[in-house]
């Protein structure tokens, strides 16, 4: 059984994209972020909790700040990427619950009345979210380079607050030069999908 999706799509969204390490100086407009999050904002989560909050770095006074919160191997491309985004998860999502899932707006109450059990459902959704945005990206035709290496309370300190939880920065732009190592193996879907 084959695709439905054009192959030339599962090409640009999958099999043909790379984490991208260095871009040109083409500008990421807002328009293309806005194209970006419509689309992707239709991801499922659990209960229509959407936590995943996007916030964009484009000032060179605010890269200097977050470049120093960054790895040392992630300080450089992320110093020269044309756009980086924080995805965090909003700890109090739940708020919006009676608008987002109108059909048990008693959710809010009965399954995130504390905040831990809104923390680990805040993170969970928002990486899903984070991958549908990654995705995104790619079907904007920019690369993405996610990255986790960088110091998560700092950042948090310097560009969100306490209900906010740093997951994952990513910089966003079409690729440079160089820009990607050579692809790692993948594990074989025997190795992966058991049926029972």
């Amino acid at each position: 059984m084959s695709l439905v999706l054009d192959p030339a799509a599962q090409d640009l969204l999958f099999r043909e994209a790379r984490t991208a390490n260095t871009f040109t100086d083409e500008l990421v407009t807002d328009e293309q972020v806005q194209a970006i999050y419509d689309l992707v904002k239709y991801g499922p989560t659990a209960f229509n909790q959407t936590p995943l909050r996007i916030t964009l770095v484009r000032s060179a006074e605010a890269r200097e700040r977050l470049v120093q919160h960054m790895s040392e191997g992630n300080r450089p491309k992320t110093a020269s990427a044309p756009l980086v985004a924080i995805l965090s998860a909003d700890n109090e999502f739940h708020e919006e619950l009676p608008t987002l899932f109108p059909a048990f707006p008693q959710a809010k109450d009965l399954f995130f009345a504390e905040r831990p059990a809104r923390e680990g459902s805040a993170a969970l959704n928002a990486a899903l979210q984070a991958a549908y945005f990654i995705v995104g990206v790619r079907a904007a035709g920019l690369a993405a380079g996610p990255m986790t290496g960088f110091d998560a309370e700092g950042v948090r300190k310097e560009f969100l607050d306490d209900d906010h939880t740093p997951l994952i920065v990513v910089n966003i732009g079409r690729p440079g030069e160089n820009a990607s190592y050579p692809r790692s193996p993948r594990l074989g879907f025997d190795e992966v999908v058991t049926t029972v």
